[in-house]
């Protein structure tokens, strides 16, 4: 597997630790202007990400994976539509898992 290419799960108070690091996110968007995509995040906190979307309407709830900003944005590499619902608060957790005890099951 290459190792270069992993990407942490992460939520908006996790980006600080990940800054120059690919990682990927779920978030619930909030607007749209072109540039960047505010969203909210697993943590329920806002969440930049910037680059250009996908070339299809975003549906209510995207994963993002790119590289974290020094202003704890997000650079989008990949966009995924995850449709109109998701369970945020066990995405949350899973984000929670992936950095803590159980950081090692995640590469």
């Amino acid at each position: 597997m290459d190792a270069s290419k992993t990407a942490v799960f992460v939520n908006a108070e996790l980006l600080p630790f990940y800054v120059g690091r690919r990682v990927r996110t779920v978030m619930q968007v909030v607007r749209s202007d072109g540039v960047a995509v505010i969203g909210k995040s697993p943590d329920e906190k806002q969440m930049v990400v910037k680059g250009s979307a996908p070339p299809a309407p975003l549906t209510s709830f995207v994963e993002v994976i790119g590289i974290v900003n020094s202003d704890k944005s997000i650079r989008a590499e990949t966009w995924t539509n995850f449709g109109d619902a998701i369970d945020m608060f066990s995405y949350c957790k899973l984000c929670q898992l992936a950095n803590g005890e159980f950081k090692h099951l995640f590469l």
